[in-house]
């Protein structure tokens, strides 16, 4: 287990080995990353639902204090984080299965959640921005607003088009592909979780 916990971490720097270990589908080599997975599952499902309007106007009529957005941010990351991994990697266990993999589901969903590390990474961005806006980030036309908040937008989208990346990096890895196989069987995953991404954000 501890080898998966640092696998977690090893994937933002050197994901090939990482995706290629996912190769073992064992009973016990999936237990081993079971808590990682889930781990990197609820924080990136964290990151995104920070990143949506409803986030946006939490504080607007006054019921929501700061500790009760912390309470939501987990609840409905959690929420939000199953749901792409079960969804998506559905879809994109469909688009790998469509150009030849013989791999399981549940391998397709651990592709996609080693990942989405980058997005869980991305909540390294909140404190600062906390900091620069306190709870205007939760109000409607509050004050975060202007070219700060734009920079941090830009290095949210770096985020995303880095956990991008390495889902057809993984799917590569863990199928031996070339590069143009890999992003095609990766194409309707990845267009989808845009396409929601664009309808929250």
């Amino acid at each position: 287990m501890r080898d998966w916990w640092l696998r977690a971490m090893l994937v933002l720097q050197r994901p090939r080995p990482v995706f290629v270990a996912l190769r073992d589908d064992s009973k016990a080599a999936v237990s081993d990353r079971a808590e990682p997975v889930l781990a990197i599952v609820l924080l990136a499902g964290m990151a995104a639902v920070l990143s949506t309007r409803t986030a946006g106007g939490l504080m607007d009529g006054g019921s929501y204090d700061a500790l009760l957005v912390g309470v939501w941010t987990f609840l409905a990351g959690g929420v939000y984080g199953m749901f792409g991994y079960f969804v998506f990697g559905a879809v994109l266990h469909g688009g790998v299965k469509a150009l030849g993999s013989q791999g399981s589901y549940r391998r397709s969903r651990h592709v996609l959640a080693f990942a989405a590390a980058p997005v869980a990474l991305s909540l390294i961005l909140w404190p600062v921005k906390l900091a620069l806006y306190g709870d205007a980030l939760f109000r409607t036309g509050g004050s975060d607003r202007g070219a700060g908040i734009a920079v941090f937008d830009a290095l949210q989208l770096v985020f995303l088009l880095w956990a991008a990346v390495l889902v057809v990096s993984g799917v590569r890895a863990v199928h031996g592909w070339t590069w143009a196989r890999a992003a095609a069987a990766c194409t309707p995953a990845l267009a989808g979780l845009a396409f929601v991404g664009v309808l929250l954000a």
